[in-house]
């Protein structure tokens, strides 16, 4: 039996690096975002600091490992084949939920999960000795020691509130004195902002990293939280005065230090503090089984883990190693560029194609801010309001963000939002608060993203909706890790071995699934991003030629999609109809993301005539928007009535149907051909085609109607028909117009040459 207990603590350091990997990839936006946000220097510098930052941090490590060993539980009243199944039940539970939120680009707390597993692990098994003991439900709290986990919720609820206002006044502030265009205030104000700065993100070293340090004596930690203040003012005084001579010698942009030193300080801090989020429970097990194994009297189900009570140093190498498997997870996790984009998305100075949809309560949120919003601005005095429009004017930069492509926001928010996160994460562990470096982190972000006027009425719904949705995913995860490790426990102690490997392999399949899952989620979001700002000048005859192609693909996806979707109903091809409605839907977004960044692409524009242009590209992508609503509005019912089993179309009916597809496909890619090659027949041809595709419609329409009152057909099959010869009707019509609007374009354009 040891052997299979040595096997379980093999699988819990196997689980510990896959659970390394999606951590990383979840964690890197705290100390990746602000750097590449602001584009302070290239991405291989800045992942190079970062790096760094975590392989010096991981040998500081020792944050959580007691709240693995005894934080959570007391392992005093819980066997040695208690304590592994417990830790199994964590892990699987971990790298499933982590791995699920770095899916789909939501940044979560290692913390919490970790915690609420062990506590939902915990509960599950403790359920299960009282169930054996026939000890009534009262006793459970001499298993969970629920103060810890009450005292982790308080601290999580209020450094999520304290986090926003603090960064909130911080920025607001800040923007004051630099305003958008900062190259003048930094130099009179550049040196006392960073001294101030660093000497937060360095006290903040200290206190995190100086913690869990193996090389920190027990009283050079006393001397350092004796004497705070006056590590504080010596470090200010020392910074100020290094920045000051950097910028007087060598002309240091003082923001770019703020931001790389505090880079390698968040990214130190995440090593050394949620590192062991991720070994810790493994850690805890390797420690019990050698404990266990150097007894020979009791079995596993007999020796209790009071062992674990004790505290113990996390071994170096240990450390060292998950440092080195954290940097290369680092480096090559896509999962980590995707919850870095989330937050940048949210946080963008520029408009951007948003990734949330609205909804009532952001909408309500907006609602009343724009309306207090007005009261205040009322209050203040005129010339008060003109000074602060004009500090608040980021014309500066949009215009450098149209040249620099992927600048999201500017150096003086970058090194707020460090120097904010990093100085409320060392004054709440100077007091032993427990908090999340995750919701600290993301929550200054958003709120130094609203003082800074980024969430403007254009986007202010959908970024709060955003921001609604990964702060009920943060409960979400507690939730789940709670459930899930509950649960998960209570199958693993109930079917032994063998249920411990059904749910590994299911692990192994779910972290497969969800690869792929993320992969084509990466490509859909590849292919929708518009490719204009590659080009260094964008002239109105390169962009002619890269609208008139996409919107030619557009047409051909359409005549593909109507095809399939009529030969499907009349088929009852149920896979068929799923798949189009999909490709269908894929098209219409597509088509918005076309349509959003149009405006970006006229303000781009060069060399000619912006205005009609403009006007061109916008009455194309609206043509080809309608054309793809009226698809979906063919394909979707269609695909209901074949989901329903409704009966099938009369034969008469879809033989008429079949014909009328046929032509109405071959109009549509006759217009494609005519927008891609810029050749076009006479109006008149154009005119004719359509009308005959008219009448076809109207006479299948008096002919299924007489058949409808010969009682032939069913009403629901007449209503289906009927609807799909209108929206048929309204699709050409709207490509028919796409054509015209081209044609006329293209002739004015060979006039005017």
């Amino acid at each position: 039996m040891e052997n299979f207990y040595l096997v379980i603590v093999i699988i819990l350091f196997l689980l510990a690096i896959s659970d390394l990997v999606v951590g990383v990839s979840n964690d890197a936006v705290n100390f990746l975002n602000s750097a590449i946000g602001s584009k302070t220097a290239s991405f291989r510098v800045i992942m190079i600091i970062a790096a760094a930052g975590v392989l010096v941090g991981a040998t500081f490590s020792n944050g959580m490992m007691e709240v693995a060993r005894n934080g959570i539980m007391n392992p005093s009243v819980f066997t040695f084949e208690n304590i592994l199944i417990i830790f199994l039940a964590v892990m699987i539970t971990d790298v499933l939920l982590l791995d699920l939120f770095n899916t789909f680009g939501l940044p979560t707390s290692t913390t919490v999960s970790v915690v609420f597993e062990l506590l939902g692990a915990s509960v599950g098994m403790a359920l299960v000795k009282i169930r054996a003991s026939a000890e009534g439900l009262g006793s459970l709290g001499q298993y969970i020691n629920s103060e810890k986990t009450l005292v982790i919720i308080t601290g999580i609820l209020l450094s999520v509130a304290i986090s926003f206002i603090v960064g909130v006044t911080v920025m607001y502030i800040a923007r004051i004195i630099f305003s958008f265009d900062f190259k003048k205030s930094v130099k009179y104000f550049g040196s006392l902002w960073g001294g101030l700065a660093i000497t937060g993100i360095t006290y903040f070293l200290l206190i995190k990293g100086a913690k869990g340090s193996a090389f920190i004596s027990k009283e050079q930690l006393a001397w350092i939280s004796e004497n705070s203040l006056l590590i504080l003012g010596i470090c200010f005084a020392g910074w100020t005065l290094v920045l000051q001579l950097l910028y007087w010698l060598f002309r240091v942009n003082v923001l770019k230090v703020i931001v790389l030193f505090g880079t390698f300080a968040l990214a130190f801090a995440f090593a050394g503090n949620d590192l062991v989020n991720f070994i810790g429970v493994p850690m805890a097990g390797y420690e019990s089984f050698k404990v266990f194994s150097a007894q020979n009297s009791l079995s596993g189900n007999e020796f209790t883990m009071s062992s674990l009570m004790e505290s113990v140093k996390t071994p170096a190498g240990f450390l060292l190693a998950a440092g080195i498997i954290m940097v290369l997870a680092l480096w090559f996790s896509k999962k980590a560029r995707s919850v870095t984009k989330t937050e940048l998305n949210l946080g963008s100075q520029d408009v951007t194609s948003e990734r949330f949809a609205s909804s009532p309560v952001s909408r309500a949120i907006v609602r009343i801010g724009v309306q207090f919003g007005k009261f205040m601005w009322k209050l203040v005095p005129k010339r008060l309001q003109a000074f602060l429009e004009n500090r608040f004017d980021d014309k500066a930069f949009k215009k450098k963000a149209k040249k620099d492509k992927g600048l999201s926001f500017d150096l003086v928010r970058a090194s707020v939002n460090l120097a904010v996160s990093s100085s409320l994460i060392a004054f709440a562990t100077s007091y032993k608060l427990p908090l999340s470096t995750t919701y600290v982190t993301f929550m200054v972000a958003m709120s130094t993203s609203l003082a800074d006027r980024a969430w403007g009425r254009e986007s202010a719904v959908y970024r709060i909706s955003g921001v609604i949705t990964v702060i009920g995913g943060w409960f979400f995860t507690a939730f789940v890790a709670f459930t899930g490790a509950f649960l998960i426990a209570l199958l693993l102690s109930w079917g032994g071995p063998v249920a411990i490997i059904a749910m590994i392999l299911l692990a192994m399949v779910f972290i497969y699934r969800t690869h792929i899952l993320h992969k084509k989620r990466q490509e859909e979001i590849k292919a929708a991003e518009v490719d204009f700002w590659g080009d260094d000048a964008i002239t109105g005859k390169s962009v002619l030629t890269k609208y008139n192609n996409r919107i030619a693909l557009s047409m051909i996806a359409t005549a593909d999609l109507y095809e399939t979707a009529i030969e499907s109903l009349i088929a009852e091809k149920r896979k068929k109809l799923a798949k189009s409605e999909k490709e269908a839907h894929k098209l219409r977004k597509t088509l918005k993301n076309y349509k959003n960044d149009a405006h970006k692409l006229v303000s781009r524009l060069e060399g000619s005539d912006l205005a009609d242009d403009g006007e061109y590209y916008f009455q194309m992508l609206d043509h080809m928007n309608e054309v793809s609503h009226y698809l979906n509005n063919i394909i979707e019912p269609a695909f209901v009535h074949v989901d329903n089993n409704h009966a099938p179309l009369h034969k008469a009916d879809a033989d008429e149907l079949n014909e009328f597809a046929a032509r109405a496909v071959k109009y549509l890619k006759k217009a494609k051909t005519c927008i891609e090659s810029g050749k076009y027949g006479s109006p008149q041809e154009d005119t004719e085609m359509l009308q005959s595709l008219y009448d076809m419609l109207s006479d299948m329409r008096k002919k299924h109607l007489k058949r409808f009152k010969a009682g032939h057909i069913s009403t629901s099959v007449s209503l289906l028909y009927l609807d799909m010869l209108a929206e048929s009707k309204n699709m050409l019509m709207n490509v028919y117009n796409l054509v015209k609007t081209s044609r006329t374009f293209i002739a004015s354009q060979l006039a005017l040459k």
